[in-house]
């Protein structure tokens, strides 16, 4: 698969990125659009997963800066889960165990295959001190594997101005369940 953009959609794509930069500047306080670009431009690769999280209703936005690694963090922002990684179960496995009515794909081979990685729960905490998201859907987010091990996944939401992580079967899945990415370029 050719993980690469061309000029047109990587110019496309980064123009769609400056104006959410510049339109939520309060999920990146003190960081220039100008240094994000520069980033994105040497990394067509991570160029590439943002259209992807694009493409499937991410809204990826900045969401902070790791000094020590010289990277910008991007989650998807998009006020609900993503509409297109909704109807998925956790991960491969708990996709090969359903016998009938399988979803189309599971959260952890959509994230892969994106080259992203689905958020934590710290990470989603941190996403809701931003601003209001999956006040009507939930996320899959990254499960212990102890909790995997036993059948379960673990996912969140935004209710009652709270962040509620619960539990399933990792091979349920549902039409407002879907997950949240992040990336680090």
């Amino acid at each position: 698969m050719k993980k690469k953009l061309s000029a047109d959609q990587a110019a496309a794509l980064l123009k769609i990125l400056k104006t959410r930069f510049e339109k939520n500047m309060d999920r990146h306080k003190g960081l220039s659009w100008a240094k994000v670009e520069a980033k994105l431009e040497a990394n067509a690769g991570k160029l590439w997963s943002l259209e992807e999280m694009e493409a499937s209703g991410g809204e990826p936005d900045v969401v902070g800066y790791d000094k020590k690694k010289d990277e910008y963090i991007f989650y998807d922002c998009s006020p609900e889960t993503p509409k297109g990684r909704r109807s998925i179960c956790y991960d491969h496995q708990a996709l090969e165990a359903r016998k009938e009515h399988k979803p189309k794909d599971s959260a952890m081979n959509m994230a892969d295959d994106m080259g992203i990685e689905m958020l934590t729960e710290e990470q989603y905490r941190e996403l809701q001190q931003l601003g209001t998201f999956d006040a009507k859907t939930s996320s899959w987010i990254q499960t212990p594997a102890d909790i995997r091990k036993r059948g379960g996944a673990l996912f969140c939401d935004f209710r009652y101005g709270h962040v509620f992580v619960y539990h399933n079967g990792a091979d349920s899945y549902y039409g407002v369940r879907g997950f949240r990415g992040s990336l680090s370029v």
